[in-house]
C-alpha cells in the first residue's frame, strides 16, 4: 500500500498547526483590547482627577483659620496672608503664603501653612517673646531670644528689662564695639539675660552693656550685680544664687569671675 503523497503530508501538517496559531492570535487580541480599555480608563481617571483639583467647585479654598496668636489679632494675620480664597486648593502655594507673613508681620517667629481638605488653609503662627526691650524716644523696641529687633510699640511689655548700650569712651571699649559691632553686644545681653537665673531676672529692671566684657544688671530695689562677659552663663548663675543666699544685706555682687566671685553693702 502506497504511503501519503508529499502534498498531503503538507496539508497533515498545516492542519495541526492551525489550532494553536488562532488561539495565540486570540490572546494576543484580548490582550491588546485589555491594555486599550486600561489605557483609556486611566486617561479618563487622570482627566477627572484634574477636573476635580483645578476646574471643579468641590476643592476651592472657603476658609483661612489662625492659630496661635498672643499679641497680634486673627484679622492682622488674615490680611497679611492674603491668601487666595476662592482658589483651587491645590494650586495655593503655602511657601509664598509664609514667605508673606513672616515679611509683613516680624513678629511671627515660625508659622505652619496647611492646607486643610477639601476647603481650608490653615494658619499655625508662634509669635516671638520680647527677652528685652530698647527705648527710642517715647517708643520700646522688642528683642527676642536671638537677639532680633522685630517690634516697635508704645507701650512696655511687662516684665521684660530694658536693654541700655552706654559704651564708655575708655579705648578698651571703643575696641570692643568695633571689634563686635552693636548687634553682636545686643546678642551679648540677650544671652546673659537667658542665662540670669529666673528670680533675679523677674527683679532686673536694665541691662546695661559698656563693652562685650563689661555687662551688668540693675535690680528694682537699687541692687546691681557686675556679671561681665556672657561667658559661662551657668556657673555665673549658680554662684549669683549661692551669694545673695549668703550675702542678703548686700547691694552690690560681682559673679563676673565666678570662681571668685564678690559682694559688698554699697
Amino acid at each position: 500500500m502506497a504511503g501519503p503523497t508529499t502534498a498531503e503530508r503538507g496539508e497533515r501538517k498545516q492542519e495541526s498547526s492551525d489550532p494553536p496559531l488562532a488561539r495565540r492570535r486570540l490572546r494576543l487580541s484580548r490582550r491588546l483590547r485589555t491594555i486599550i480599555i486600561l489605557t483609556v480608563v486611566l486617561v479618563l481617571l487622570g482627566a477627572g482627577s484634574v477636573w476635580l483639583l483645578y476646574g471643579s467647585k468641590w476643592l476651592r479654598v472657603e476658609r483661612v483659620s489662625v492659630a496661635g496668636t498672643r499679641v497680634l489679632t486673627p484679622e492682622q494675620v488674615l490680611d497679611a496672608a492674603d491668601a487666595p480664597v476662592g482658589a483651587p486648593l491645590i494650586s495655593v502655594d503655602t511657601d509664598v503664603i509664609e514667605a508673606r507673613l513672616r515679611r509683613k508681620l516680624p513678629r511671627i517667629d515660625e508659622v505652619d501653612v496647611v492646607r486643610s481638605w477639601p476647603h481650608g488653609i490653615s494658619l499655625k503662627v508662634m509669635e516671638r517673646t520680647p527677652v528685652l526691650m530698647v527705648q527710642k524716644g517715647g517708643k520700646f523696641i522688642e528683642v527676642d531670644d536671638e537677639g532680633v529687633r522685630f517690634a516697635t510699640v508704645s507701650t512696655p511689655p511687662k516684665g521684660v528689662p530694658a536693654l541700655e548700650l552706654t559704651v564708655s569712651r575708655s579705648s578698651s571699649a571703643a575696641a570692643s564695639l568695633r571689634r563686635f559691632g552693636d548687634a553682636r553686644l545686643v546678642r551679648e545681653a540677650v544671652r546673659v539675660a537667658g542665662a540670669v537665673p529666673a528670680a533675679v531676672l523677674h527683679d532686673t529692671l536694665v541691662v546695661k552693656v559698656r563693652s562685650y566684657d563689661d555687662i551688668s544688671l540693675e535690680l528694682r530695689d537699687g541692687r546691681t550685680v557686675a556679671w561681665g562677659s556672657g561667658e559661662k552663663g551657668a556657673a555665673k548663675a549658680r554662684t549669683l544664687t549661692a551669694l545673695m543666699k549668703a550675702s542678703p544685706r548686700a547691694r552690690y555682687f560681682d559673679v563676673s569671675v565666678p570662681t571668685a566671685p564678690a559682694s559688698s553693702a554699697s
